[in-house]
């Protein structure tokens, strides 16, 4: 089984903690294809930034060798509909798959993440996912997404404790962590707080090869139906797939 996973930013050091990650829960026989934007922000920490990164994915996804599932390892999920598109693969994106495997063991559960500035997008994504009534709060942290790159133990400090906030304020039995560069926390947090800490990463890693193993794919009719063959023209030209202008 051959496991895509995609870090929509660009930054070489996170797709290797990613991978690290992703290949650390994978069955026997599970090979870990990492790959990240070949374009866009380093970190993805706003809503311009994230529309690039969806492009970033589309392109990884499109163009990437043979593979059995995609994950799409930003808890923005940028580009989750375009992957879909774009391949027959079950495609999952980390926070989606952390909202489920929280409310398989809680009854309510928080997020904690990086910049307050995107909180709103995974409060976004929470109504999407129709997650409303079990997620309690979303907590934002303020640490640079790039400083999980080297995590020290301030930092690490630091999270734990807008965790063990946010379980007394919000009520809540679970913490899902709100971006893939916390990832290698994940364990230590879970020791330190005493509840089910849910990394989207390793989770999405579960589910999709469960979903493989169903024999399950996304089905290639209605909205997901392939994208229509026609021209594209500039720098997005390669996206097409009709007769291309690098104009």
């Amino acid at each position: 089984m051959k496991l895509l996973v995609v870090n929509p930013n660009s930054s070489v050091p996170m797709t290797e903690a990613i991978a690290t990650a992703a290949r650390a829960v994978a069955a026997p026989g599970s090979e870990v294809l990492a790959c990240h934007g070949a374009f866009g922000p380093l970190s993805i920490e706003g809503h311009f930034e994230e529309a690039f990164a969806a492009a970033a994915v589309a392109d990884q996804v499109r163009h990437a060798p043979a593979h059995d599932a995609v994950v799409i390892a930003c808890f923005g999920d940028p580009g989750l509909d375009a992957a879909r598109e774009a391949t027959r693969a079950p495609v999952l994106g980390i926070a989606e798959a952390a909202f489920h495997a929280a409310s398989m063991l809680a009854t309510g559960f928080s997020v904690v993440t990086t910049m307050q500035r995107t909180c709103v997008i995974a409060e976004r994504l929470v109504l999407r996912y129709g997650f409303e009534r079990i997620c309690r709060g979303i907590h934002g942290t303020d640490i640079p997404v790039l400083a999980l790159e080297d995590c020290d133990k301030a930092t690490l400090a630091q999270i734990e404790a807008a965790a063990r906030a946010a379980l007394a304020s919000d009520r809540s039995e679970a913490i899902v962590l709100g971006c893939a560069g916390m990832a290698p926390l994940c364990a230590a947090l879970s020791q330190r707080l005493g509840v089910p800490v849910i990394d989207g990463v390793a989770v999405a890693v579960k589910f999709a090869e469960s979903l493989v193993a169903l024999g399950l794919q996304t089905p290639k009719r209605g909205d997901y139906a392939p994208p229509l063959p026609k021209r594209w023209t500039g720098w997005a030209s390669h996206f097409g797939n009709g007769p291309s202008d690098s104009g």
